[in-house]
């Protein structure tokens, strides 16, 4: 009996590291190459991963505020939104903005870019 507990432990062990897993990559783009390609890209949506507080302090021009750190809340208003148009990610540095991103193409989303170094690596302008 132990012997088979032991070979369907190792048979289960092989099958998690060596079976190919879902592999999402992460689209993250210059702010020169994001900025671009957002210009080619009608009807696209800009959202703002970062807290209330930081988004009014100044956000990119037509940007969504959906905090990402709002935990439920953020995942509620992420599964609203449309999964057929094309998303521009930003936060303060990259961090959050990468994380909303991999959970974005986790549930589906196709087309999510992340703007690399976030808002502090922007070079547009800022609303207030």
């Amino acid at each position: 009996m132990k012997k088979y507990i032991s070979i369907s432990i190792g048979v289960l062990i092989v099958s998690c590291v060596f079976l190919p897993k879902k592999q999402t990559t992460m689209n993250e783009l210059t702010p020169n190459e994001w900025a671009e390609l957002h210009s080619k890209t009608p009807e696209s949506v800009i959202l703002d991963v970062r807290t209330e507080e930081e988004f009014e302090s100044g956000y990119i021009a037509g940007a969504k505020n959906l905090d990402i750190r709002g935990g439920a809340a953020f995942v509620s208003s992420v599964e609203k939104l449309d999964k057929s148009k094309v998303y521009f990610v930003y936060c303060r540095s990259g961090a959050r903005s990468g994380q909303a991103c991999q959970l974005m193409e986790q549930m589906g989303f196709e087309r999510v870019y992340n703007l690399e170094g976030g808002v502090l690596a922007w070079e547009g302008d800022l609303e207030e």
